[in-house]
């Protein structure tokens, strides 16, 4: 396609309109030209395979390609299609970045060796077909992290090893994946896809464990040549025995804690003692959270005791758990005494428990001993009505089982863990800090959630009470989940005044008493940490006047010039667009911190201004407008992904 050249200043405006339009269009095909070319640059071709590759014509016209190995839609590269041409090199995902509609990579049967492409790279990707090459190494768990459009994933026979990447798992519109002829090993992540169409993990005989639930439908053909495989669809149970359990890892727990005799071994071995008076959360392995967390292989061991499985076993005979909601998948407190398990961290009130159920749900187990003044009735209808709140920001509570020395709370387990892992935690190689976009929606999903606690129990004066960067899980889209909610009412009261954040406050330290805008003070809190990226949990080893002041004392020292160069969190990356934005938002953070409770802004009109907040200063760039993809979705010329099959 040629390009038209600058008109004259006397051709009419609509005429000029249309060559703008042209313009763009042919911007970005030579963009898409210029990105494939630097893409051929890094590839071995043995012969001239490519060769009609060039800036002499456009990639596409249209619908129509002109180049070998391009599927075109509209003018853009749609689809990169270079099967069975004895291609060396590297994959350079990078130079592909600059082809903004790619949706399909297939490379299929060339001679590409070395590590996994980092594909993440282009995040809109639908079909990624890269079986039949000499691929090899562990994947990154996180190698497929937020590429939600993602349906079609191949990458069969090759020779990649490790652990299945627990990325994968994140997927909701995963339609297939092709594993087989590689090397994994350890136990198949928790898939909760119920859609798929085509999955193959045969003939990676290093695996071993239970097959998950969700995959129990599939032909077993697709799990053929690995003998550690057992449960359903294959004709082979699982000997539970041997699998690392709740009813195992109290070995362990007794070895480092106190011997705890209330409810006998079975439960005792979902809690440890918390030595410390720290309320800080002290996560078990920070490395790499989300492997740990998707792996139900993972956790300590021990050799397994006969009086530990014994107890157990009286335990579930004689006890059972309370659910308190309709809509999710009930179990038995046997099933989780069975249970895989792991120990997550320990925090406030003792230590939690990642619990993977054969067969079932994978669910998180929190022991709290600080609640023995509260009598049974009072405790269930607190738990009833804490279990009707939903709410897409709230950690739904799952179950609770009633002792009167303890009790344990039971949610779901969520993928990428806390936002204090998040925020400070080793990340594992690849894995990005979360940028300003993220932290923005995280902060937005926190406001929601309080409102909504506030709105659904406005009878209790700090409806949260325990807010901090520990207690906000966030979920496989990066959405937050409030934990911890709502407990100031069963929680003994002198050990609230010791544990948990609300009585922290100014306004609990200078008058004894907590208000309503207290939680306020803690979202404050919790805003400024995400920005600066500085951990304030540590205020909670302090008496008055501690670390919880420092932290906004310290931005408050820095003059508002110098905020983006020495108060935001480097780690956000480029934020030089939303620069303006991000001033506002500390500004509301600070107000929050306000000493003088009567002076600071109340939820409601920190909700507000939240809401009010964008990604960048400004409106979005015309571009952008004009050229979206919802305008390529929307073409009824062309399936919902070029669905053919490479």
């Amino acid at each position: 396609m040629a390009c038209p050249s600058l008109p004259p200043a006397t051709i009419p405006s609509v005429i000029l309109i249309v060559i703008s339009l042209e313009l763009i269009v042919c911007w970005g095909a030579h963009t898409d030209a210029e990105a494939l070319l630097k893409f051929k640059s890094s590839l071995e071709i043995s012969n001239d395979a490519l060769g009609d590759w060039g800036l002499e014509s456009s990639p596409c016209s249209e619908n129509k390609a002109n180049w070998v190995g391009i599927i075109c839609h509209k003018g853009h590269v749609w689809g990169l299609k270079l099967e069975n041409m004895g291609l060396k090199g590297s994959i350079d995902m990078e130079s592909l970045e600059g082809v903004p509609f790619l949706r399909i990579i297939s490379l299929k049967n060339n001679h590409f060796e070395g590590s996994l492409p980092d594909v993440k790279r282009v995040g809109a990707l639908k079909s990624l077909f890269l079986s039949g090459n000499q691929l090899s190494g562990n994947i990154p768990g996180d190698s497929f992290s937020n590429m939600m459009s993602l349906k079609k994933v191949h990458l069969a026979h090759n020779q990649f090893e490790g652990q299945i990447p627990w990325s994968l798992v994140e997927l909701p519109r995963l339609l297939e994946l092709r594993l087989e002829g590689n090397k994994f090993s350890a136990q198949i992540p928790n898939f909760q896809q119920k859609a798929f169409k085509s999955f193959n993990i045969s003939h990676n005989d290093q695996l071993h464990g239970p097959i998950p639930q969700a995959l129990s439908h599939m032909d077993p053909s697709s799990f053929s040549g690995i003998e550690g495989l057992c449960g359903p669809p294959l004709n082979k149970p699982c000997n539970t025995a041997n699998m690392p359990s709740i009813a195992s890892i109290i070995m362990v727990s007794i070895a480092l804690t106190q011997a705890l005799l209330a409810i006998g071994a079975g439960i005792v071995i979902l809690s440890r003692r918390n030595q410390s008076s720290s309320c800080e959360e002290v996560p078990a392995n920070v490395k790499s959270p989300g492997a740990r967390a998707l792996d139900p292989g993972v956790g300590a061991k021990s050799p397994d005791r006969a009086s530990s499985h014994g107890s157990g076993r009286r335990v579930a005979e004689g006890a059972k758990l309370s659910f308190v909601r309709e809509d999710l998948e009930k179990f038995d407190l046997s099933d989780l005494l069975k249970a895989s398990a792991q120990i997550l961290g320990s925090g406030c009130f003792g230590s939690s428990y990642k619990a993977a159920m054969t067969g079932g749900p994978v669910v998180v187990v929190k022991r709290f001993k600080q609640m023995n003044n509260v009598d049974k009735d009072e405790f269930q209808e607190h738990m009833k009505r804490i279990g009707r709140l939903k709410h897409p920001n709230l950690l739904p509570l799952v179950a609770y089982f009633y002792k009167k020395e303890e009790k344990l709370l039971i949610t779901n387990f969520v993928e990428k863990g806390s936002l204090v892992i998040q925020l400070h935690g080793q990340k594992a190689e690849g894995q990005p800090a979360l940028d300003w976009s993220a932290r923005l929606k995280i902060i937005k999903g926190i406001a929601k959630g309080l409102r909504y606690l506030y709105s659904e129990l406005p009878s209790l004066i700090t409806p949260h009470g325990h807010l901090k960067s520990s207690n906000v899980l966030l979920n496989a889209n990066y959405e937050p989940l409030l934990s911890d909610y709502g407990l100031i009412p069963v929680i003994n009261q002198e050990h609230a005044q010791d544990l948990m954040v609300a009585y922290r406050s100014p306004e609990y330290n200078q008058q004894g008493r907590i208000t309503k805008k207290t939680d306020v003070w803690s979202f404050g809190l919790l805003i400024l940490e995400i920005l600066t990226g500085k951990l304030v949990a540590n205020f909670l080893h302090q008496g008055k006047g501690g670390d919880e002041e420092d932290l906004a004392s310290w931005v408050k020292s820095i003059t508002a010039t110098e905020w983006n160069s020495q108060v935001f969190d480097k780690n956000m990356g480029p934020t030089k667009s939303s620069e303006g934005e991000m001033m506002k938002l500390l500004r509301i953070a600070l107000a929050c911190c306000e000493s003088d409770f009567e002076k600071r802004l109340d939820l409601r009109e920190v909700v507000e201004k939240i809401e009010e907040l964008k990604e960048k200063d400004g409106d979005e760039d015309f571009y952008s407008s004009y050229a979206s993809e919802s305008d390529i979705r929307s073409s009824r010329g062309l399936s919902d992904e070029l669905n053919f099959t490479m």
